[in-house]
């Protein structure tokens, strides 16, 4: 029996739903009982593991662009996440549930994504990353990862799993609980910890690929047109494993994990996914993104990280405040023929 088209692509949809959904589940309880493990941060695993982990496909997509010959999708596609990243998928994490920033080592991490947003605006600059520029990026994220492990095994030398779940009254009147009982597992190791996440994150990749492809299919079947599938859908695609990892952590109310991922995504979208690009082939980097979308991006990276630096937690309307903003951005860009 051949079942129509139609069909398999609703099963693609269904699969990539079910792959993000239990692949977030994955990487949040890996991420959790490795932190524990090796007596780190769990905003530092959160950013290594989850929050680089996710941003594979962002890689994956810069590279391609720039060998082919396209560097303003490279840089375009990494100013647009990072936007993405603070307005739309930490704004949907402040609608679940409020998060608590009274961690130093936020506060620290904040600072830093502040900074690679001004480096970024500093290379650009001139109109063009070259290679020594993609290196400088790349050791600055390599030496502050290295730092701040260091420094998270100096501060939590031994760390011993009684955990409990006891509620926290915020000023909205909800409550957020410790849920690390229910993500922690002694029995197992390390090596099957990493490879939780791993698998997590695979299936996060992956669900978004079917999800996209889909959803796309579906899309034509409807006669719409491949201009706003690529504007919609595929530019969403990229994000969606950061959101499904995100919507993992704050169901569970771990709030360091869901910082962690948003800064660490961005980190590796500046530093790293730029300065491999860079030196793989100088990025040439367009006017409008120069006067336009970076700046937007710093002036957002900014003020959302004063927020963590300053604030002992963001309130859920926050989140709302982030959601309309990011809608107000993708209306001037389309309204201004930008996209």
């Amino acid at each position: 029996m051949v079942l129509p088209d139609l069909v398999w692509h609703l099963i693609y949809i269904i699969s990539g739903i079910a792959l993000l959904t239990f692949g977030g589940d994955l990487v949040v309880r890996g991420s959790v009982t490795l932190a524990i493990k090796l007596g780190i941060s769990k905003v530092l695993v959160g950013m290594i593991v989850v929050g680089f982990g996710t941003s594979a496909p962002e890689l994956l997509v810069s590279i391609s662009a720039t060998l082919s010959g396209s560097p303003d999708i490279a840089v375009g596609n990494v100013v647009g996440s990072n936007i993405a990243n603070f307005l739309l998928i930490l704004g949907l994490a402040l609608l679940i549930t409020p998060v608590f920033c009274k961690d130093p080592v936020i506060k620290r991490d904040a600072l830093a994504v502040i900074g690679a947003g001004g480096i970024l605006m500093f290379f650009a600059r001139d109109g063009q990353i070259i290679a020594m520029e993609g290196g400088i990026m790349l050791a600055i994220l390599l030496t502050y990862l290295g730092a701040s492990i260091m420094a998270s095994w100096q501060t939590t030398a031994s760390i011993t799993p009684e955990f409990t779940q006891d509620a926290v009254q915020d000023q909205d009147g909800d409550s957020t609980y410790s849920n690390e009982a229910d993500e922690y597992d002694s029995e197992r190791s390390v090596a099957s910890c990493v490879m939780l996440c791993v698998v997590g994150i695979i299936m996060l990749v992956s669900g978004a690929d079917l999800l996209v492809d889909g959803a796309s299919a579906v899309a034509r079947s409807f006669a719409i047109s491949e201009a706003v599938i690529g504007l919609t859908l595929v530019a969403v695609g990229t994000s969606l494993p950061e959101l499904a990892a995100m919507i993992a952590a704050a169901l569970k109310r771990h709030d360091d994990v869901i910082v962690g991922n948003i800064i660490g995504s961005t980190l590796f979208n500046i530093l790293s996914i730029l300065g491999i690009t860079a030196l793989i082939a100088p990025l040439a980097v367009a006017q409008q993104i120069i006067v336009v979308d970076i700046p937007i991006s710093v002036m957002i990276t900014v003020m959302i990280g004063a927020g963590l630096v300053f604030l002992s937690r963001l309130p859920r309307f926050f989140g709302v405040i982030m959601l309309a903003a990011y809608v107000i951005y993708l209306f001037w860009q389309f309204s201004a023929g930008h996209i």
